[in-house]
C-alpha cells in the first residue's frame, strides 16, 4: 500500500499527515468516507456500484474508514481488526470493470470536492486511489 507523498517544501510525508494527522486527519477521513457513501447512495451515476452493496452501508462505511486510515499512513485500524486487507481477493465476488472503477472514483472525487479539499491534495490523492481502484478490476 502506498501511503507516502512527496510534497515540495513540506515535512509531511503521508496523506494522513497532510490531512491533519492526529489533530484532524482522522476526522477528515471519517467525513470523506461518510460523504463518499452519501454520494454513492444518492447519485444516479453511482447506481451500478451502489447495487453491489448491502442496503445498510454501516459496515461498508466503517471498513473503508479503517482501511483509509492505514492506507493514508495513519493507524492501521483495518489490519488490527481484520488482518491484511487482501483487497483484490475480497472484491473478487463482485464483477468490477472500468465502469465500476470509474463510478467509485466519481464518488470519491465528488466527496473530496464537496468537502473542499485543496486541489493539489485532491489530485494527488485521486491519482493514488485510482491505482487502487483500477487494481480491483477483474473483468
Amino acid at each position: 500500500m502506498l501511503n507516502t507523498i512527496e510534497e515540495a517544501g513540506s515535512n509531511k510525508s503521508t496523506f494522513y499527515e497532510l490531512l491533519g494527522g492526529e489533530q484532524g486527519g482522522t476526522e477528515k477521513i471519517r467525513t470523506l468516507v461518510e460523504t463518499f457513501y452519501d454520494v454513492m447512495d444518492s447519485d444516479p451515476r453511482a447506481k451500478g456500484i451502489r447495487a453491489m452493496h448491502q442496503a445498510d452501508l454501516t459496515s461498508a462505511r466503517e471498513k473503508l474508514f479503517m482501511f483509509l486510515m492505514g492506507w493514508t499512513g495513519g493507524p492501521q485500524l483495518y489490519i488490527e481488526r481484520y488482518g491484511h486487507p487482501m483487497l483484490r481477493r475480497r472484491h473478487m465476488p463482485f464483477s468490477i470493470g472500468e465502469s465500476e472503477r470509474d463510478q467509485w472514483m466519481y464518488c470519491m472525487i465528488k466527496a473530496m470536492q464537496t468537502l473542499n479539499f485543496e486541489e493539489d491534495l485532491m489530485i494527488k490523492l485521486a491519482e493514488q486511489l485510482y491505482g487502487v481502484a483500477d487494481f480491483m478490476r477483474n473483468r
